[in-house]
């Protein structure tokens, strides 16, 4: 009879799922490298367009965004955040070009987050409230906190917080790109971008650990199914102890 192999001593409660774990949404946004590579192109637009022109701006962010999706997919980074990034620039760059302005780059983005900001808004008033819905399906956990109450409503704080921040760019945005000032909004895409997704994902965070902490209180206090041997038992004891009727 043979022993079985030893257990290698990293193989510990849990740790064959290291390798198969789902990457967290912070990893899924390109994680701190992130907003480096997403500040590249916006930085070299706005340089080649002050000293060489707007030709020349459109081309280098282009070449830029090209350069920072072949490095992200050599590195094996996640694929998502290199091609949505490099589609973002794209977009920018195709608009600068036919409105002839060094502005139009950032239009673009002004509009999307005044669209962002209304998804936000409306999923709450739905009662699908987009923090719950995006953060519990990339984690595989379903939709249980939608029948806690509290849950959803800290889920609705932390959805209506992603909808300030995005509300706050549209506006601070607008107004410097209606003032032509195209440096300034070169600087406002790259501070009010991961630096307050930031700040939103704390709050969705909070969020996140109120609701899992109230629904493992409610599990842990539910009564455990009845198994059919205990239904039997309770059966025969209520037909035990049921009265005889006297012929």
């Amino acid at each position: 009879m043979t022993e079985p192999a030893p257990r290698d001593a990293k193989d510990g409660p849990g740790s064959g799922d290291d390798d198969q774990r789902q990457p967290t949404m912070m990893e899924q946004m390109g994680g701190v490298s992130g907003l480096f590579y997403s500040s590249v192109p916006v930085i070299v637009f706005v340089l080649l367009n002050a000293f060489f022109g707007l030709t020349a701006a459109i081309w280098g962010s282009l070449g830029s965004a090209v350069a920072i999706t072949v490095l992200r997919v050599v590195r094996k980074d996640p694929l998502q955040p290199a091609i949505s990034g490099f589609f973002g620039v794209a977009i920018a760059a195709f608009i600068a070009f036919r409105t002839g302005s060094a502005k139009g780059f950032f239009l673009f983005g002004i509009w999307a987050s005044l669209v962002y900001c209304g998804v936000f808004v409306a999923s709450v008033l739905v009662r699908w409230p987009l923090a719950g819905v995006v953060w519990n399906a990339l984690n595989g956990k379903g939709t249980a906190w939608r029948a806690d109450k509290p849950s959803r409503y800290g889920y609705d704080i932390a959805t209506l917080a992603m909808a300030v921040i995005f509300a706050a760019r549209f506006v601070v945005q607008r107004w410097l790109y209606d003032g032509d000032y195209t440096g300034w909004l070169a600087f406002a895409k790259i501070a009010m971008g991961y630096p307050l997704y930031a700040i939103g994902l704390l709050v969705v965070v909070w969020a996140v650990r109120r609701s899992d902490k109230r629904l493992k209180a409610l599990a842990e206090s539910a009564p455990e199914p009845e198994t059919d041997a205990q239904a039997e038992a309770r059966l025969r004891q209520k037909y035990a102890q049921a009265p005889t009727t006297e012929t």
